[in-house]
């Protein structure tokens, strides 16, 4: 398995290839500067575990690199790195299948967080036993402070951990649930009794 590091600008995609290599010592972390050489390389260096992908490319519109690429490698975790504000097009990523969203301001230390909890296995990355024979117990810890209202920040300071690695916790959440929204997850939670006790 392989790591690619897609963005046109030389000096955030070494940056990026730094970190990934900090987290995961040996890794295969290939670098591309646009989408368009993405198949070649994976041909010749394999099948891709991590995407990390810049939102704006020459070779792309929007959300088409996304798409494209959940399209083509659905099992890979996808991060969209992106010098545009959280708020201007987050949703949009995430919605078009990317599994975080993450500033390229937020600095090295928040960037690798949520790229290595990207890399981790759920047996590892969560609070090890699980409750409800489906959560781990950071997984039904999370269940109680969405039904609570908190937001992203809310939980992160609760946690003591980064809103970027508190994104990628949910993710694995809903994906265990089979959800796509905090609204379905408490709604999922309610109706199988997971908030109960």
């Amino acid at each position: 398995m392989s790591l690619y590091v897609i963005d046109d600008h030389p000096l955030m995609r070494e940056a990026v290839v730094m970190l990934l290599r900090r987290y995961r010592a040996g890794a295969n972390v290939v670098e591309l500067n646009r989408l368009g050489g993405v198949e070649e390389a994976i041909r010749q260096h394999g099948a891709p575990e991590l995407f990390c992908l810049d939102l704006k490319l020459p070779d792309t519109i929007g959300m088409s690199g996304i798409i494209e690429l959940k399209k083509r490698y659905p099992a890979a975790a996808l991060a969209v790195l992106s010098a545009s504000p959280a708020d201007e097009f987050e949703d949009q990523c995430i919605e078009a299948g990317a599994d975080v969203y993450i500033e390229k301001s937020s600095g090295a230390n928040e960037i690798g967080s949520a790229l290595h909890a990207l890399l981790t296995p759920d047996s590892t990355f969560e609070d090890s036993g699980t409750t409800d024979n489906k959560l781990s117990r950071r997984q039904k810890q999370l269940i109680i402070m969405l039904d609570r209202g908190l937001s992203n920040r809310e939980i992160a300071d609760e946690l003591g951990i980064s809103e970027h690695t508190v994104k990628v916790h949910l993710w694995r959440l809903f994906r265990r649930l089979g959800v796509k929204s905090r609204t379905q997850a408490v709604h999922f939670a309610r109706t199988h009794g997971m908030l109960n006790g």
